[in-house]
């Protein structure tokens, strides 16, 4: 396993592997970067392939939300743990395993601060409470703020209407067609939310409970789930996991903008460059899904009520607006060098008033 030659390990604080073999916890915290503030980044348990794999996505995610924090004006920094799953069926066992993800969260003495992801839940942040104060995403009755899938839904919604607006030249979303991929709790969000403002929506997911959910109760179409870059729509909004943005996938789109949940869009760098050449907006995903990370920093301040996090949260379409009018001022320019460029000029001043010699995120 390589780990300091990696791309993806680029300038990181610290990387921190727990094991608990009395619960099977398997566990990667990834610390990018701390000069905002302690790095804040959810939980993801997935069943990686290997555990190469589970380094290469916790350092890649971390480095997001570094970027992310930043782009979104927060006083936090970018890390992210990955649990090597599968999780454990029993839900006592599954209690006790996130109990000891607490222990360790707990051991980096509030450098890092947990919240939940792709496969973990509030329930489980409850677990985790019981060992560390520093998580976030908790019920509001013990304090918390609750699920932030539906702000960070909120905030694709509107960094999606900044977008059309942008590339399509319509202020409104009606009769726009979009892709809506994976249907967790930010897609199905996302998807009423669509619906809603009268866009036509095709979605697609590998839960094919949750496909005829949406087709029913929401009026959506259908697709299989290999065919979505095929489909003929204008907007493609990615809310499963990363990396579908690739040299393979780009050449077949059909969209003129990417306004999506999930992180990592890009395979690489260069796929920024890809989609500016076939005429395609791509809202960065670290700006456009922001809107959890504001609503559980909100809670980690003790200062969360639902109306200041959804105004907090409609910050996320002027920094689009910022990006895409960067973007057109200057066509060698993609929004993804833009986004990042919007990033690091906030880190770089965190650094030069803390004294500090780091100058590549």
């Amino acid at each position: 396993m390589t780990v300091f030659g990696k791309e993806s390990h680029k300038n990181h604080d610290g990387v921190h592997f727990f094991n608990d073999a009395a619960t099977g916890l398997k566990a990667i915290i990834a610390i990018h970067d701390t000069l905002l503030g302690p790095a804040l980044g959810g939980t993801r348990l997935w069943t990686y392939q290997n555990e190469d794999e589970a380094l290469t996505d916790v350092l890649r995610l971390s480095r997001g939300m570094t970027y992310k924090a930043a782009c979104a004006g927060l006083s936090l920094g970018g890390g992210k743990t990955v649990i090597l799953g599968p999780a454990p069926a029993d839900q006592e066992k599954r209690k006790q395993m996130f109990s000891a993800f607490g222990k360790a969260v707990e051991s980096l003495s509030g450098s890092y601060i947990t919240a939940e992801d792709v496969g973990t839940s509030v329930d489980d942040m409850v677990a985790v409470k019981k060992e560390t104060s520093h998580v976030t995403g908790l019920p509001i009755e013990i304090g918390g703020s609750g699920d932030p899938s539906p702000f960070t839904a909120q905030g694709v919604f509107l960094g999606l209407q900044v977008a059309v607006e942008h590339q399509l030249k319509k202020n409104t979303l009606d009769d726009v067609k979009v892709l809506v991929q994976g249907i967790g709790h930010v897609g199905w969000s996302l998807i009423q939310k669509l619906r809603n403002a009268g866009a036509k929506v095709v979605v697609t997911d590998i839960n094919k409970e949750m496909v005829e959910k949406a087709v029913s109760e929401l009026g959506c179409k259908a697709c299989n789930a290999d065919e979505w870059m095929l489909q003929d729509v204008d907007v493609y909004a990615p809310c499963a996991l990363g990396g579908t943005l690739n040299s393979h996938t780009i050449p077949l789109l059909k969209c003129k903008v990417v306004a999506g949940a999930a992180n990592n869009q890009l395979a690489t760098k260069e796929d920024a460059l890809r989609l500016k050449r076939n005429g395609i907006l791509y809202s960065p995903d670290y700006v456009i899904n922001a809107g959890g990370l504001i609503n559980v920093d909100l809670e980690r301040n003790g200062a969360w009520n639902k109306d200041l996090a959804s105004e907090k949260v409609g910050k996320i379409a002027e920094s689009l607006d910022e990006i895409f009018s960067r973007v057109e001022a200057d066509d060698k320019l993609t929004t993804r060098q833009a986004s990042a460029e919007l990033a690091r000029e906030r880190l770089r001043a965190a650094a030069v008033s803390q004294g500090s010699n780091k100058n590549d995120w």
